[in-house]
This record gives structure tokens, sequence and C-alpha cells, in this order.
């Protein structure tokens, strides 16, 4: 079977398209993020309930992946991720006139499913296309386009707030990620290895849950679930610390806090490579044990540290998220695109319920009460790493759900 290779043509355009498919996944679904204080003055509402505009379009994301990874086995790849980001590009659009908190927290979730297609099948689509030698750095590619998304749209979101409103910020949003929509169907190569299935739900539901059957998936998916807790919990209350005295920031300079994303477009390619040179179970620790120092360096509270500490915990996020996705293809030994959205699924799932309770220890507790459970979370990420390991070298090499995982070492 002939793989795209490393220096082609065909390379580049895949890397573009679906960093542009990232950029605008990524815009959208985190483009209210850096407008909750805003939400939560023109509401009326708690810290924790305008975090809900993030966490009900991740929640709704989370469970439709699910469903759109399975189809992405019927109708195929191409098809489901540009779907995806057209209607979620449009909903963008339409979501930028809700005149009240409720209609806008409806709005996200549809938002959240319609984002679905892309993240649950983008994967699976390099894991099925791109050479194995050459993955880990595509994959890091494709997450750098997530975090340049990510910091665009918080940017974006950021300064037409205080120069116009927050609905002219998800306009705006919305409109980029059109034209990114665009690009991405232009430029992607429709799928060369992909076999379609006929759409049986009982087969397709079995499937699923024979997913959880493999070990090393399972420590891979809490993995994912307590690497997004712990970032989305940073990045939702920053914004009201910083807005507030000593620092006294404006939206849009709260906005360019997170410029330090670009540490995130580095790393999660950086990384990568050197997670297929030097082994996966080694480069994803250390990038646990970067991001569990970052997070512990904001306490301090000169301004500067603070954003040296987001900067450093940033880098050491997307390295870990880029070495897991990329392991989780490796691992999964059928219906790769399912197991891409399961453990995108405990991702999303983690973001949600992670932003939501660090809301409340923020209430309670202030900064120190969100980078706490920060600790917590990575110290824990780094002991389900060690035992994933440990399952690796330890099972007999005649078990072949086993030898995915060891061969990924």
């Amino acid at each position: 079977m002939n793989y795209i290779q490393r220096r082609t043509s065909t390379f580049k355009k895949v890397n573009l398209a679906l960093f542009a498919g990232g950029f605008s996944t990524f815009a959208i679904l985190w483009g209210t993020q850096p407008l909750l204080p805003e939400i939560s003055r023109e509401f009326q509402v708690s810290p924790a309930a305008s975090s809900l505009t993030v966490s009900s379009t991740t929640i709704a994301l989370a469970i439709s992946m699910l469903i759109a990874g399975s189809l992405s086995e019927v109708f195929g790849r191409k098809p489901v991720m540009t779907l995806s980001l057209a209607l979620s590009s449009i909903l963008s659009i339409l979501t930028s006139f809700t005149p009240n908190f409720h209609l806008l927290l409806a709005g996200r979730i549809l938002e959240g499913i319609a984002l679905a297609g892309l993240p649950a099948v983008a994967m699976a689509y390099l894991g099925e296309e791109i050479e194995p030698q050459s993955l880990g750095m595509a994959m890091g590619l494709y997450i750098s386009g997530n975090s340049i998304g990510g910091m665009s749209g918080r940017i974006i979101s950021g300064v037409l707030t205080d120069y116009m409103n927050w609905h002219a910020a998800l306009m705006g949003i919305g409109l980029i990620s059109l034209l990114s929509s665009f690009i991405f169907w232009l430029l992607l190569p429709p799928s060369s290895h992909f076999e379609s299935q006929k759409f049986e739900m009982k087969q397709l539901v079995s499937s699923l849950f024979s997913q959880f059957k493999e070990p090393g998936l399972i420590y891979l998916l809490i993995i994912g679930f307590l690497l997004s807790s712990s970032f989305v919990s940073l990045y939702n209350y920053i914004g009201f610390q910083l807005i507030e005295p000593p620092y006294n920031l404006s939206q849009t300079l709260v906005g360019f806090i997170f410029i330090v994303y670009m540490v995130g477009t580095f790393s999660s390619t950086w990384m990568g490579m050197l997670a297929d040179k030097h082994g996966k179970r080694k480069i994803l620790q250390f990038s646990l044990f970067i991001l569990l120092i970052g997070g512990s360096i904001t306490l301090d509270t000169n301004i500067w540290l603070k954003i040296l500490g987001i900067a450093i915990f940033t880098y050491g996020f997307f390295a870990g998220h880029s070495i897991a996705s990329s392991w989780v293809g490796k691992v999964a030994t059928h219906d790769k695109a399912q197991a891409a959205s399961l453990y995108l699924f405990f991702y999303y799932a983690g973001s949600s319920v992670g932003g939501t309770v660090s809301g409340t220890l923020y209430s309670n507790f202030g900064w120190s009460g969100v980078v706490s459970m920060i600790a917590i979370l990575t110290i824990i990420s780094i002991a389900v790493s060690i035992r994933l390991a440990m399952i690796a070298t330890s099972r007999s090499k005649f078990s072949s759900p086993l030898n995915n995982i060891k061969k990924t070492l």
C-alpha cells in the first residue's frame, strides 16, 4: 500500500488542509473563553455559569464525536469533515445574534454537535494515509493548527469585544472559519485506504465497546481526560484573575495573553518528532512534568512570571496531547476512527467536567484552588503513564493487542 510520504506535495496539502480545519474548529470551540467575564457581567451569571458557554459546547462535541466517528466509517472521512466545518461556521455566525443567555447556550450546544466531524475523524485519516514514520510529525502539525486556531479565536474575541461587543466577536470568528472550511475542502485529498462499511448500528455499537478490551487504550483515555481537565481549568479562569486587581487588564490584553499558544504550535510538532525517535512513553512523561512545573509557576503574583508559567504549561500540554493522540491510532486494533473519537470523547468530557468543577474551586479558593486541582490531575496522569509503560513491557509478546503498544515504545 502506498502511503503519503514526507516532503511530497501531497503531504504538504494534507497538512495545510488539516491545519486549516483544526484552525476553524478550535477558533469556534474556544471563541467564548476570553469572553466569560463579559458574559458573566452582561447576563448577571456566576463565573461557573458563564463557563457553560464553553462546557456545553465541549460536552456536546464529546458525545457527538462517538457518532461522527462511526458515520465516517460508512460515508467516508473527507465528506464528514467537510460538512462538519461548513455547518459549524454557519452556526457560529447565527449564534452571534442571540439576545439572551439561554439562547446562547442552545446555539453553543448546536455548534458542539456540528464541530464533532473534524476532530473525530482527522486522526483516523492521518493514521490511514500517512506513512508510519512520519505520523508523529503530521499529527503534531494538525494539532498545531488546533493551537493556532484556539489562540486566534481567543485573541479575535478579546479585541472585537473591546472595540465592539461579543456579538461581533462571534460573527468574526464564524466568517474566518467559513473561509478556512473552503481551504480544507479544496486541498484535502480523498482517502486512498478507506474501506466503507455498511451502516449497521448493532455492529457499530459492538465495535465501539470492544475498544475497551485494549488496556493500553483505556489508559490513554484517562490521560486525555485529565490533560483536558487541567488545560481548560487554567484557561477558563485566568481571564477572571487578570481583569481584577492588581492587574486590571482589558479584554484585549487578556486576549493577547493567549498568544502563548504559539509555544503549543512548536511543542506539538517538535515533541511529536522526538516521540517518533525516542519513544512515546519517555516524551509523554517528560511533557507531563513540564505541564506540572508551568502550572505551579502561575501561582506567582508577578505578571511576567505568571505569563511564563502559562507558556510552559501550554508547551507541556500540547506536547502531551500530540503524543497521546498519535499513540491511539497505533494501539487500536480495529475501527481506528472509533478509537480516535473515543479518545476525544474522554478528552472533551474532561474539559467539560474540569472546566465546571474548577469554576467552583476558583469561586471558593481563588487561583490557588485551580492550580491545586491541576497539580493533582497531572500527578495522576504521570502515574497512569507509568502504568501504561509497565503494561507494555511486562505482558507476553505473543499477546497481539499488547504488541501494538510495544511497537509504539
